[in-house]
């Protein structure tokens, strides 16, 4: 049996077990607040961990000086602030380092699904780890306090 309710007052899917509320019905989630970035990998599907766990080992090599911790229910690189942050998503693995990074990376992201913040790199695709350092550390020098 589902645990999707669909509130059509508002035209969202509110799910019951969490009570977050999606603008998409059946919005896949992690049910439960987690505490750790072990956590989160730990609550993904077993073919997007590899992914997450790899783009974790980009981000620590690239800013070591930032802290690991769950903001806006991503894993997420702080110092003093929000660096930047990453997500599994069904398709594709989001890194999001604000609105600005895109704009100055513009040419190198060609070929990438980006809008507003977000940088969507699908499964299929490896990770462009210089790329990823180059954008983490470009963050970090504007961010970071």
């Amino acid at each position: 049996m589902s645990h999707k309710v669909v509130d059509m007052k508002e035209n969202r899917w509110k799910c019951p077990k969490c009570g977050r509320s999606f603008g998409k019905a059946g919005q896949s989630h992690y049910c439960g607040e987690v505490k750790t970035i072990d956590e989160y990998i730990d609550a993904q599907d077993d073919g997007v961990k590899p992914f997450l766990k790899k783009m974790r080992q980009i981000l620590r090599s690239a800013i070591p000086e930032a802290q690991e911790k769950i903001s806006w229910s991503m894993p997420t690189y702080w110092k003093g602030v929000n660096i930047i942050h990453f997500a599994a998503s069904k398709k594709h693995i989001g890194l999001y380092p604000g609105e600005e990074a895109p704009k100055a990376f513009a040419q190198r992201l060609q070929g990438y699904d980006v809008s507003k913040g977000t940088i969507r790199i699908p499964y299929s695709d490896p990770l462009p780890e210089d790329l990823i350092i180059d954008i983490a550390r470009w963050c970090y020098k504007k961010y970071s306090r």
